[in-house]
């Protein structure tokens, strides 16, 4: 599959926009039908464009059969239990989707830049990350993880420009960590130790918002034609009632 991306024309890309988002409506019936389980993650830095493709994926599936989750670090949730505790109680059922703006990277992403964690402790995380992503693909559940790259120039305008709109504006660390080369560094060792032939990632240019949002939701329509039969399930016929 491959959709025909005019840069310079927004009609020809809200018309491709217009076709995927039909293909994926149609896709997700199959998965309902189904009953197949998925999962998204939508990975990045700030300012990269991964709002601006969740919002037209949520527009194209029915919302009846995904739930969104922004997994934002909560100190308190995580200490109780085991740290990806509350990412399995968010686990998709049968015929659902489950969509992660962020998800259980960011732990090993934030705890290990505010050091709070040890290298042994990272290392060891990225192997329960591996195990937990290998258990999900072992029961059925397809995973697509996207990850959202921009270069820091356009990052840093994007900040800006939200900044300049109070309700927007965003938050003091993530303003701070456009110029800081460990944040850089720690998402490519993220992506380096993470990126597994079961659960691999799929890296999304994002320089260009309208783009990289295209690329983001053919990444998804690819992985469901694949995943998803594409003929409806045969209907058992009920045999008719003897009076």
């Amino acid at each position: 599959m491959g959709f025909p991306i005019n840069q310079g024309d927004p009609i020809a890309t809200d018309a491709v926009l217009a076709a995927l988002s039909n293909q994926l409506h149609e896709l997700q019936l199959a998965q309902i039908a189904y009953g197949r389980r998925a999962i998204i993650l939508f990975e990045g830095p700030e300012g990269s464009g991964k709002k601006a493709a969740l919002r037209q994926l949520a527009a194209a599936f029915d919302p009846c059969h995904y739930g969104v989750h922004h997994c934002s670090l909560e100190r308190r949730q995580a200490s109780q239990g085991h740290w990806l505790a509350r990412f399995w109680a968010q686990l998709p059922t049968a015929g659902n989707t489950s969509i992660f703006f962020r998800s259980w990277y960011r732990r090993v992403l934030d705890d290990r830049l505010a050091g709070r964690i040890e290298e042994t402790a990272v290392a060891r995380a990225f192997d329960e990350i591996n195990e937990f992503e290998a258990q999900q693909r072992d029961s059925g559940t397809l995973i697509v993880k996207l990850f959202f790259n921009v270069s820091p120039d356009v990052q840093k305008q994007r900040l800006e420009q939200g900044s300049a709109n109070p309700w927007r504006a965003p938050r003091r660390e993530d303003a701070m960590n456009v110029a800081d080369p460990a944040y850089t560094r720690a998402f490519a060792e993220l992506r380096a130790n993470s990126d597994t032939r079961w659960s691999p990632w799929k890296m999304i240019d994002a320089d260009d918002e309208r783009r990289a949002t295209l690329a983001a939701l053919e990444a998804i329509a690819d992985a469901w034609s694949r995943a998803m039969p594409a003929e409806p399930p045969q209907l058992i016929a009920v045999p008719p009632r003897v009076a």
